[in-house]
């Protein structure tokens, strides 16, 4: 008789929005392979509910077997906060190996304690750089890459930089862009809720418009250029916006601010649900974002998008996709907007593995790693 194998005992961490896309296609892959018992941990590093509940139920995730509620603080207080709330259950439970995804304060901090415990760990999303040291991403993402047992890569560029950081090469594996499984696999349910039709928007004739790095948000300056980029192409087609409301606040105390609300094709609205914010991607003429995910899920989507940043760690959305990278200058965002408008955007295409299958790959591979 063939002896039946154990099950393994999986943490999957789930720390902020972009996590939660992650997290979803890897508990609903572990889950739907058999062999997992699901340890689903959410940090509450965000902790508002629309930017965390609304997304769990949208993306058909259970409710989190524990919520540690560390929410925000400095860099340094929220990592050693998820870190002193972590290692308990940790201790607890022993899970058979932990799971992580991205680069916020959640991952690095529960990738340490993980190690310090001695527990497998896994990295997905691994391997990929931006070579600015000022991003607090960077950090989290090396720190954890530095440690990990076993690092999963969504684009060629991740085997690169670990590889040539001295990871050993049965440890890394091109696996693919799990956030895209999510996007593939809730594509019907976004384009149902006709998010767009319901705000007043004609497909392919507004802009969907994401800003929430410190470097665009904290510094006045910066934001005041942003806000004029925005109303140069609201002189266009209309604006959307869905505003945090603490960068709402910043833009209320520049003068610029009350051009922008008052312009009356900028709509600043609250932060929305996963699938209605994806239904108003497909739909939009252009992205303009500060965001590393939206960079992956325009491309997917084949969407024309403006990276409003110097770098970034994805670069296979610049070399093969739809995004271009861009200084802060509004004179170029407002043009991007008419060349995105007028048809002649550069074609982009959808790169290796980004097929909607990275989370079973996974789930396959990590399972024939571990005992049982």
């Amino acid at each position: 008789m063939i002896p039946l194998r154990s099950m393994i005992k999986a943490a999957l961490i789930a720390g902020a929005r972009p996590n939660f896309i992650k997290i979803a296609a890897l508990e609903h892959a572990f889950r739907q392979y058999g062999r997992f018992e699901n340890l689903l941990i959410h940090t509450g590093q965000h902790y508002d509910a629309k930017m965390s509940d609304i997304f769990f139920r949208q993306l058909g995730m259970p409710e989190p077997d524990l919520y540690l509620g560390v929410g925000s603080g400095s860099h340094a207080a929220q990592t050693a906060r998820v870190m002193t709330e972590i290692e308990p259950v940790f201790q607890t439970h022993r899970p058979d190996v932990v799971v992580v995804v991205g680069d916020v304060n959640s991952t690095v901090a529960t990738a340490l304690t993980a190690k310090k415990l001695h527990l497998p760990l896994v990295h997905v999303e691994a391997g990929l750089r931006s070579f600015d040291r000022s991003m607090p991403e960077e950090i989290n993402r090396m720190a954890t890459d530095a440690i990990s047992d076993w690092l999963y890569v969504s684009e060629p560029s991740g085997m690169t930089h670990l590889l040539a950081e001295g990871q050993p090469a049965d440890r890394v594996v091109f696996a693919g862009n799990v956030m895209i499984d999510s996007l593939r696999r809730f594509e019907d349910r976004a384009l149902a809720t006709m998010e767009h039709t319901k705000r007043g928007l004609e497909a392919g004739r507004y802009f969907l418009i994401t800003a929430h790095r410190p470097a665009m948000v904290d510094v006045p300056e910066r934001l005041a250029m942003f806000a004029e980029a925005l109303l140069g192409l609201a002189d266009q087609a209309p604006v959307i916006f869905p505003i945090h409301p603490r960068t709402a606040s910043k833009l209320r105390d520049l003068p610029v601010g009350a051009r922008l609300e008052a312009h009356p094709d900028v709509h600043l609205a609250e932060p929305i649900g996963y699938l209605e914010f994806m239904c108003l991607m497909m739909h939009a003429g252009l992205v303009v974002t500060d965001s590393g995910g939206i960079q992956e899920e325009t491309t997917a989507l084949q969407k024309p998008c403006v990276t409003v940043r110097p770098n970034t760690e994805r670069p296979v959305t610049v070399d093969e996709g739809t995004n271009v990278l861009m200084d802060l200058d509004a004179a170029a965002i407002v043009e991007a907007g008419r060349q995105a408008l007028s048809g002649a955007w550069k074609p982009g295409r959808i790169p290796e593995l980004w097929d909607g299958h990275a989370s079973e790959r996974i789930a396959r591979h990590l399972a024939a790693q571990l005992p049982g």
